[in-house]
C-alpha cells in the first residue's frame, strides 16, 4: 500500500512539473500570434492611444497588434477571454466603477488584471457657442434661472463625462437634463450640433473643435490649472469651490493571465508611452502619456473604486 501511495505521489508530482514546464515554455514562446487590444469607439482618445500601441509594440514583440473597437461590451469580452496574453483592454473609469452601481457580467477586481496605466487627460467643461456663458459662475447662474431646461450629453454610464457631470450637479445643486448617446464621440458630436448645451470630456479629442470655435471650453476639472490646457481656469476657482475630478485610463488583461506576460507587457507598453515623440504628441492634444507597473495601476483602480463608493454613499448620486 505504501508503495502504491508513493508511486501515486510521484506521478502527481511529475504531472505537476510537466504542466508547470509546459506553461513556462508557452510564456517563453510568447507571443507567437497576433495580439488584440479592445477599446472604445473609433476616433476616441482611447482609440488613438490604442493605435499608437498597436503601431509600436510589434517592434519589440515581433507580432501584429490589432485594435478592436467595441464600446460598452469591451470589458465583458475581455473578462471572458482566455488568460493567455493575447487579449488586452484599454479603457477608463467605467470599467471599474460601473459594476458597483449596475449588475454587469464581470467583477473588475476578480475578472481583470491591471497591466499599466496608459494616459490621463485634462477633463474640461464645454458649452455650445450659442450658450451665453463664458465661465462656471455664468453657467450656474443661467442653469439656476432655467431649471431643467439646459441639457448635457454623456456617453457610457459611469465613464468620465458622466461621472464628472454627476459630481458637478451634486456640488452645485443644478438641475440639468442628461441626454444619452452611444459613446463619448457621439456625445461630442451632439454638442457640436447644438442638440445639447453642456458636456464634460477629455481635451484630447476636442482640441481642434475648441481651437476652431465650434466648442467653448470654460474650465478644467483638476485642483490646479493644468499645463495640458494652459490659461483655462479650474472649475473650483471659477464658480464651484471644492470641485475636483481626475481621470486615468489604463490597460487590463483577463484575470489569471501569467504574471510573466503581464510584467512583460507592462514594460513594453510603458516603454512605448515614454517615447518623447509620443509624450509630446499626446501633450499637444491635452493628454498626458503615463505608463506604470501593474501594482501602481492596480492601486490606482482600487483607490478610485473606494472613492466612488464613498461619493455615492455621501452624496446620493444615482447612476441610471
Amino acid at each position: 500500500m505504501l508503495l502504491l501511495k508513493t508511486a501515486g505521489c510521484a506521478a502527481v508530482a511529475a504531472l505537476t512539473a510537466l504542466v508547470a514546464c509546459s506553461a513556462h515554455a508557452q510564456e517563453q514562446a510568447y507571443p507567437n500570434r497576433y495580439i488584440r487590444i479592445l477599446t472604445s469607439e473609433a476616433g476616441s482618445t482611447n482609440d488613438i492611444v490604442a493605435r499608437l500601441l498597436a503601431r509600436h509594440l510589434p517592434e519589440k514583440l515581433g507580432q501584429t497588434v490589432v485594435v478592436e473597437n467595441r464600446g460598452g461590451p469591451a470589458a465583458d469580452v475581455a473578462a471572458r477571454s482566455a488568460p493567455d496574453g493575447y487579449t488586452f483592454l484599454l479603457y477608463g473609469s467605467s470599467v471599474w466603477v460601473l459594476p458597483y452601481f449596475r449588475r454587469m457580467g464581470y467583477d473588475p477586481l476578480r475578472d481583470l488584471t491591471p497591466v499599466s496605466s496608459a494616459y490621463s487627460q485634462a477633463i474640461i467643461l464645454l458649452v455650445h457657442p450659442s450658450l451665453p456663458v463664458k465661465s462656471v459662475k455664468e453657467l450656474m447662474a443661467l442653469a439656476k434661472a432655467r431649471p431643467g431646461q439646459l441639457n448635457y450629453s454623456a456617453g457610457t454610464t459611469a465613464a468620465t463625462p458622466h461621472l464628472a457631470m454627476e459630481l458637478f450637479k451634486y456640488q452645485s445643486g443644478l438641475d440639468l437634463l442628461r441626454v444619452n448617446y452611444r459613446g463619448t464621440q457621439p456625445a461630442v458630436n451632439a454638442l457640436v450640433a447644438g442638440e445639447v448645451q453642456v458636456m464634460f470630456t477629455g481635451a484630447g479629442s476636442v482640441q481642434p473643435l475648441m481651437k476652431s470655435g465650434r466648442l467653448r471650453a470654460i474650465a478644467v476639472t483638476t485642483a490646479e490649472r493644468s499645463p495640458l490646457v494652459p490659461g483655462l481656469p479650474t472649475v473650483a476657482e471659477s464658480g464651484l469651490p471644492g470641485y475636483e475630478f481626475t481621470s486615468v485610463v489604463g490597460v487590463f488583461a483577463p484575470a489569471k493571465t501569467p504574471p510573466a506576460i503581464v510584467e512583460m507587457m507592462s514594460r513594453e507598453i510603458t516603454a512605448v508611452l515614454k517615447r518623447q515623440e509620443i509624450v509630446d504628441g499626446l501633450f499637444e492634444s491635452g493628454t498626458a502619456s503615463l505608463g506604470s507597473t501593474p501594482e501602481d495601476f492596480g492601486n490606482r483602480v482600487r483607490a478610485d473604486i473606494e472613492r466612488w463608493r464613498k461619493i455615492i454613499k455621501d452624496t446620493g448620486i444615482r447612476i441610471e
